[in-house]
């Protein structure tokens, strides 16, 4: 009853939501308040149900029970069905059945929010999901196909096992079924039941379809529950030693958006592959981890014992790896942050080398041009790059095809106009790019979805005079994987994160307009050296975003920041990316100083408890500072007068491994703050911060994001 008056409430609040027009507009119900007397008893039921807050204080159930299900869109007078039918491939003897695998995403989170889970804990999953399926669900007599890998069979529901989410179901004699690489008999079919004692999971059972819209709910229902233990429950979240926290909150939202970010192409490819691959390696080592621990005994001090609780501990530190990844790529603001280092296919375009013949190419990009362009060409820029009798000149209507037949040491000359590509485009070889003309007037733009614009790989690559536009891509406009690039008198309109450096990879950015990134303008990866001298950066999610969450094996960046105009950012002008280490923060609850005391407690746990986490709940104190606009063009950098600035403790009461934003700005924005400017300047990552100008950046303009 508590769980059912925590999803009324639930269901309650929302029904004050615009989505009911929707709704109401969905099932294309209209409701007469003219019917007859016949009729009144039933539209008070609908209008309950549908506007249950607007009618709360004028009509009481008299019953108290609650009807309201989630899935009772069809809770009305029967005029057919509201879904779709599903039409089996390949024709065969078995029924056809509803078709409810294409809800949208907004469907599925109501459903999981208000009326399945709820403000469940995951220890509760399933006594809420059979609370939600009691309500639904047509008690028996209904048919549904029996879906395995192996077989599907047409069954009857007689009886529903909710506990064990399961159903008492009947063979439909005579046997109708399609089999995938075996033969079934209806006397191999009678024993498999026999063994399950007549029992299988309601997930496995797709209700068969029928007009009348009797079995929609049930369809419905099935379909949600299906699709929850599919794509969104681990096998390892009702072991989670944190277990008091709203599960739908910190699993069930994000997994829900992840898949859909995944199904309408908004998450890159490599990221997607890593995610599935950090999920089987987890489920891998769960099992190897729930085995383990099923062979130890609590009151044995046997030598095999022994190892094989070190054994349980590293799988134990591996599991909560794996499941810290799982969480960052999960959430969407730490997917690109922490958890993307790139493409992991392999690109087709690899370096092409000097040509055998040592001839350098000269590559000209124009669809036409006039005579006067031609000639100012030819003085300029052809006649000096084709002194010697070893060139050539090539000409191509757009840049891709140009760069595609690029070799060591070829240019790239773009007149002016506006390009327009579909395709990505990679330069593996040492290359000079560059816009005969102002940046405004060579615009090249990407139209169509991609992982990524342009990705420079080469060992010392040029690009100046040219602006680069980006159109609903997932990655960023331009990204130095490794190498050299050097980038001059270039504007990049952004649409998701701006130049992106890599781990190993130099990026020389000089004179150059940043702007419209709903991430961060430059991102600067572990490992990587930066030089920003005189570009403007503004108008993004963040300015400069510096990544020093490094590993013991990684290095800090190198970077250089001089004379940059970094303003009106939604969040920080600069941020420091950082774990949330608690022995570097103050406030942090110290640990057992005896490395053995550590271990037996840890060896302990792995007996005692179900989820072996050796993690232990700390407080640690976030700290981001803030400082006001400075501009400065002296050698010695902005000198701001000094000003206290004392950080937050931040007393995080839940151990599970939550990652913490925890921002703190200036009360008196008309003082500057010495000390993120002392923290910058002390910091190893910079060779040189000077004469940059701050202005108007929404959170501030340093700041640090702990995790």
């Amino acid at each position: 009853m508590e769980q059912e008056s925590q999803q009324t409430a639930s269901t309650e609040n929302d029904m004050s939501d615009p989505a009911l027009a929707d709704l109401d507009c969905a099932v294309k119900v209209e409701l007469d308040t003219d019917n007859s007397s016949s009729e009144v008893g039933h539209l008070s039921s609908v209008s309950q149900a549908l506007f249950h807050n607007e009618e709360a204080d004028e009509e009481e159930d008299e019953d108290g029970s609650d009807d309201d299900s989630g899935t009772d869109n069809f809770n009305i007078e029967k005029s057919g069905t509201q879904l779709q039918r599903c039409e089996r491939s390949g024709g065969g003897s078995l029924p056809d059945t509803f078709q409810t695998s294409h809800l949208l995403f907004y469907e599925r989170f109501k459903v999981y929010q208000d009326y399945m889970l709820g403000d469940c804990k995951p220890s509760e999953v399933k006594t809420f999901s059979a609370d939600y399926l009691e309500k639904v669900l047509e008690p028996c007599d209904w048919l549904a196909l029996w879906t395995t890998d192996v077989f599907d069979v047409l069954v009857e529901v007689k009886d529903l096992d909710l506990k064990d989410l399961k159903a008492c179901v009947r063979l439909v004699l005579p046997l109708q079924c399609d089999t995938r690489g075996c033969e079934l008999t209806e006397d191999a079919m009678k024993s498999l039941l026999e063994a399950t004692q007549h029992k299988v999971p309601l997930q496995q059972l797709q209700v068969v379809y029928e007009e009348s819209g009797d079995f929609d709910q049930t369809a419905l229902a099935l379909e949600h529950l299906r699709f929850f233990y599919k794509h969104i429950w681990r096998q390892w979240d009702e072991e989670d030693e944190d277990d008091d926290f709203d599960y739908f909150v910190r699993c069930v939202e994000p997994r829900l958006r992840l898949y859909y970010d995944v199904l309408e192409d908004r998450v890159p490819a490599g990221l997607v592959i890593e995610y599935q691959s950090l999920l089987e390696k987890c489920s891998q080592c769960f099992q190897q981890f729930s085995v383990l621990r099923s062979t130890l005994s609590t009151d044995s001090d046997s030598e095999l014992d022994n190892v094989s609780m070190v054994e349980g501990l590293k799988l134990c530190d591996q599991l909560e790896t794996f499941k810290r990844k799982l969480h960052i790529i999960e959430n969407p603001l730490l997917r690109y942050v922490l958890a993307y280092k790139g493409n992991t296919r392999q690109q087709c375009v690899q370096s092409r080398g000097p040509r055998e013949s040592g001839m350098k190419v000269v590559h000209v990009v124009t669809a036409s041009c006039s005579s006067i362009q031609l000639q100012s060409l030819l003085s300029a820029r052809l006649m000096p790059l084709c002194a010697s009798e070893d060139a050539e000149i090539q000409f191509h209507r757009e840049p891709v095809s140009a760069v595609d037949s690029c070799h060591q040491g070829d240019v790239v000359i773009v007149l002016p106009g506006i390009y327009c590509v579909n395709s990505s485009i990679f330069i593996p070889d040492s290359i000079t790019m560059e816009g005969f003309g102002f940046p405004d007037e060579v615009v090249i733009e990407k139209k169509n979805k991609g992982d990524s614009f342009v990705e420079s790989t080469g060992a010392d690559v040029r690009l100046s005079n040219i602006k680069f536009i980006q159109h609903d891509a997932i990655e960023g406009i331009l990204c130095v994987r490794q190498g050299t690039l050097n980038m001059e008198n270039c504007v990049l309109q952004c649409e998701t994160t701006g130049v992106i450096v890599r781990t190993s990879a130099r990026l020389t950015m000089n004179m150059c307009d940043l702007y419209g990134s709903k991430g961060a303008g430059v991102e600067i990866y572990p490992g990587s050296v930066c030089s920003l001298v005189g570009n403007g950066i503004h108008h993004c999610k963040d300015g400069i975003l510096i990544k020093d969450f490094a590993d013991e094996l990684d290095v800090m960046p190198s970077i250089t920041m001089e004379n940059n105009v970094v303003h009106n950012n939604e969040g920080y002008g600069v941020v420091l990316v950082k774990p949330n280490n608690a022995e570097q923060h103050s406030g942090s609850v110290e640990k057992s100083e005896d490395p053995a005391a550590n271990k037996q407690e840890k060896m302990t746990d792995l007996i005692s408890t179900l989820s072996m986490s050796s993690s232990s709940s700390s407080s640690s104190s976030v700290t981001s500072t803030t400082t006001t606009p400075t501009s400065s063009s002296s050698s010695a950098g902005p000198q701001p007068e000094s000003a206290d600035n004392n950080s937050t403790g931040g007393d995080m009461a839940s151990a599970g491994r939550k990652w913490q934003l925890n921002h703190q700005l200036s009360r008196n924005k008309e003082m500057s703050c010495s000390r993120a400017v002392e923290d910058l300047m002390d910091h190893q990552i910079f060779v040189s911060i000077q004469g940059n100008q701050f202005r108007r950046n929404g959170m501030g303009d340093f700041g640090t994001f702990f995790y």
